[in-house]
């Protein structure tokens, strides 16, 4: 099996740590362990053998993802080092050369390069700016077939911070009904809407259903590597084995911190966290793209540290990026890592100085290549 290069994550791993002013997370500035462990936790933790964990979650973690999903069970839920993981095992287990998988664009591309590596037949189906970024329904309807396996939804998404509303939800469902197609929805974005309740689940409202998710982006814990699935009790439990030949299990560090982190008033307070970030950030990225309206147009994210910039030079993104990289330390995402070129992804989730002093890095070469 030869695979393609994951061009964002390649160059992310590449720079991230390089560069004077990384904007390109999709999540908020990262916790510290100070900042929700503590008393008796702290003790446990400091306590705990590093020994290897329950290699599917232990139940009392499980117990508290489960809690999560309206009726799921512990044997509904397997653990996983990052929801990328997930994607990962769920694309490996699932699929079978000459599948037909429909994938929704833009998004995060691991799905996309995983499913063709394992031998499907990738079709794209297009978000619309001009439709606010929602799923064009139509192409949708004309993509699905009687051998469509997999529809792959990333719900918020990410790159464009949109989330699917009811009828677009219901219209994907109805479609691999009649297919008889799995749905994967990648739901990592879940709890860091700028306003307003949590984005709706597809969970509950279809049988053929993997739902991913973690506590990488919304939580601003990545570094803990917790992901998880949930999904249909016979179906994660064939997918259980696959993760025996990838990392046999998350660290047992991971699960116990996991557990901490999802008590209801801890996973409360963590959310709020977030979603204050993102209400005292967006405005100020906001009025730095629309003070440049000759060069930037932009629809407000209404979840994820993430925007989504359309820009007017004539200039490929990548190269745009590289440049930024090479004359200012800055990283930020090229719209063609998500096959969009001629836009910009870039992180606000960051302190509000650092954010400021990135953003005018950015200005500078902006203001560079239009006075050519």
């Amino acid at each position: 099996m030869k695979i393609e290069t994951f061009e964002m994550e390649r160059m992310q791993s590449t720079w991230e740590n390089v560069v004077d002013f990384n904007l390109s997370e999709s999540g908020v500035h990262p916790l510290s362990l100070a900042e929700f462990v503590g008393g008796e936790d702290l003790d446990r933790i400091l306590k705990l053998g590093l020994g290897y964990s329950q290699t599917n979650g232990t139940p009392a973690l499980r117990e508290a993802i489960a809690a999560l999903y309206p009726g799921a069970s512990v044997d509904q839920i397997l653990f996983t080092a990052g929801s990328s993981e997930s994607n990962f095992l769920l694309m490996w287990s699932r699929i079978e050369p000459g599948d037909e998988v429909l994938f929704m664009v833009p998004s995060y591309m691991q799905m996309w390069g995983l499913a063709r590596a394992f031998g499907a037949k990738v079709k794209p189906f297009h978000l619309r700016e001009s439709l606010g970024w929602a799923p064009d329904l139509d192409e949708l309807r004309g993509l699905v077939t009687e051998r469509t396996k997999l529809i792959i939804v990333t719900n918020p998404n990410n790159p464009t911070g949109a989330v699917l509303d009811r009828t677009a939800m219901a219209e994907i469902v109805n479609l691999a009904d009649r297919a008889g197609a799995w749905i994967v929805a990648d739901e990592v974005y879940q709890g860091a809407e700028v306003d307003g309740p949590p984005a709706e689940s597809f969970w509950g409202k279809y049988d053929k259903l993997f739902v991913v998710n973690g506590l990488s982006k919304a939580y601003g814990l990545p570094g803990l590597r917790v992901g998880w699935m949930v999904g249909p009790k016979d179906a994660v439990g064939s997918t259980w084995p696959y993760h025996d030949y990838t990392t046999i299990s998350p660290t047992i560090l991971s699960d116990s911190l996991a557990r901490i982190v999802l008590q209801p008033a801890v996973r409360a307070k963590i959310l709020e966290r977030t979603r204050t970030i993102l209400r005292a950030n967006l405005p100020v990225i906001g009025e730095w793209l629309r003070s440049r309206p000759s060069l930037f147009s932009f629809l407000p994210p209404r979840a994820g540290a993430i925007v989504f910039a359309r820009y007017h030079l004539k200039i490929n993104s990548t190269d745009l990026v590289q440049k930024l990289i090479r004359d200012k330390s800055v990283l930020v995402v090229p719209g063609d890592h998500f096959l969009m070129d001629g836009y910009l992804r870039f992180g606000y989730g960051d302190h509000r100085e650092y954010l400021l002093k990135g953003l005018a890095r950015v200005g500078e070469a902006f203001d560079e290549l239009a006075g050519r």
